[in-house]
């Protein structure tokens, strides 16, 4: 599951919409009044408990929509081989516990800063909010470097489906 893919659909739910637009203003809706992210995330950073207050409106919506896609995934006859969830704060969020096993890929931090750029945001402020890299990668199960290009990135990412694929769950996930 792609952690783009749920705060997305959580951001266009109607009572997220509404709570978001209160505590942040008019300014954060684009065209047709869906919020704009590109908006959005400058002001939650800079407002004293913006971050905090957008992530108590929209982590919880994301929370039960990785549930039910668990939920629906295992439903599958056959169910899948391995379920995947992308969890870009998954440590400072408290949820490594959920999952069987924590995959972090990385880079160098000037490979992570040019990228933050590009996106337009910015990497101190970012940063600041999170675990120090070399801190996750150490609680990681498996964690890769990703400063080269797609193709190593891929060998990586099959080498671990080949290691993970048809395992038994064990998480607190596995039962719900």
């Amino acid at each position: 599951m792609s952690a783009d893919a749920a705060v997305h659909a959580a951001y266009g739910h109607p009572d997220v919409v509404a709570r978001v637009r209160g505590r942040f203003g008019d300014g954060v809706l684009g065209p047709g009044g869906a919020i704009d992210r590109a908006l959005l995330g400058p002001l939650a950073f800079a407002q004293e408990g913006g971050l905090a207050a957008l992530e108590a409106i929209v982590h919880p919506l994301v929370g039960r929509g990785r549930e039910e896609w668990i939920a629906a995934r295992r439903a599958e006859t056959p169910p899948p081989p391995l379920l995947v969830c992308e969890v870009p704060i998954l440590f400072e969020a408290g949820l490594a516990g959920l999952f069987d096993a924590v995959l972090v890929v990385t880079a160098s931090d000037p490979v992570r800063r040019a990228r933050v750029a590009a996106r337009g945001q910015d990497f101190d402020a970012r940063a600041a909010r999170q675990l120090p890299e070399r801190e996750k990668v150490d609680r990681a199960d498996a964690a890769f470097v990703n400063d080269g290009g797609l193709d190593e990135l891929r060998a990586w990412v099959t080498d671990r489906f080949a290691q993970y694929a048809g395992q038994p769950c064990h998480g607190p996930s596995a039962d719900q």
